[in-house]
């Protein structure tokens, strides 16, 4: 039974389980769209992405923030990192989040600027129809890269295991919020916290919602650098991106590196197409060579 044991929880299957328990239910008593099927186009190509893509991601992300670990031993100052890890655990979870956050902002908004890496990041936003399960269609090599451009600086700065794991169960429950289809409306917390109707127009094919509301977890973040758009009282009509994708999970992950040379349909026009883990990490060394992988990492934004 051990071996079962290792797989469900490399599949991650309770959270799975959960999350379909809690969300599934909540898409139809509170769905933003209401005429949305539960088993919606590209659903079960999203399956294979669920079970798929975490092992990779998680792979990737070790990889580099193991790298980061080894670097801030002698790049940044043993009394700095002491200092931080030895800070109150809820101010550590307020930094992390910050730090984390405007790290994915930034890296965000470079994969929708750079058309090499919105090859990558279009297929996120292929999605047409938004759920609780479209926030696991990314590319391995868009995650990886934006998630751990998000998470080098918090391993950098020894923020306490407490407070990175405080940090994965937040980011892991709001990416799937944010992409479910429920209406919930924040009040004027939305413009300080991300929610369902902040991240759904992001995924917008309307014009106007192109290339904005790029934070994972604090719509500030857009506010302060004058990309959020939440048109009162809207929401958004449409989803997708303009250039056609394939429709299954070996073509999508080969598309990137497919005529790569090639301009996309938005660098011809001169602008951006908007084609568009409850689980605690495996509990490592925080200051060895071994480090713990956030089961967060196969969510996307």
């Amino acid at each position: 039974m051990d071996w079962l044991n290792f797989f469900a929880d490399w599949l991650n299957l309770k959270s799975i389980l959960i999350a379909c328990l809690i969300f599934i239910p909540l898409e139809r008593l509170l769905a933003m769209h209401p005429l949305q099927r539960i088993f919606r186009r590209g659903w079960w190509n999203d399956v294979i992405y669920l079970f798929v893509n975490g092992w990779l991601i998680k792979l990737g992300i070790l990889i580099m923030i193991a790298g980061a670990i080894v670097v801030s031993a002698w790049l940044i100052p043993p009394p700095v990192r002491v200092a931080v890890a030895g800070q109150p655990y809820w101010l550590q979870i307020v930094e992390v989040v910050l730090v984390a956050d405007l790290g994915f902002y930034f890296a965000h908004r470079m994969f929708h600027a750079i058309p090499l890496l919105w090859r990558f990041h279009q297929i996120h936003h292929s999605i047409e129809e938004l759920d609780w399960l479209a926030a696991v269609r990314v590319h391995p090599v868009d995650q990886i890269a934006t998630k751990g451009i998000s998470l080098l600086p918090v391993f950098a700065l020894d923020f306490s295991e407490a407070a990175i794991v405080a940090f994965a169960f937040l980011y892991h429950w709001q990416s799937i919020l944010l992409h479910s289809n429920i209406s919930i409306r924040f009040g004027p917390l939305r413009w300080l916290i991300a929610s369902p109707d902040f991240h759904h127009w992001h995924h917008s094919k309307e014009v106007a919602a192109r290339d904005k509301n790029f934070a994972g977890q604090l719509s500030l973040l857009d506010v302060l650098f004058g990309t959020a758009h939440m048109p009162h009282g809207q929401v958004p009509s449409q989803y997708g991106i303009d250039d056609p994708l394939p429709s299954t999970y070996v073509t999508q992950l080969l598309h990137p590196f497919k005529g790569a040379g090639r301009p996309t349909q938005a660098a011809r026009e001169g602008v951006n197409t908007i084609s568009r883990r409850t689980t605690v990490p495996p509990k490592m060394d925080h200051h060895g060579m071994e480090i713990a992988v956030l089961k967060e990492g196969n969510a996307g934004l």
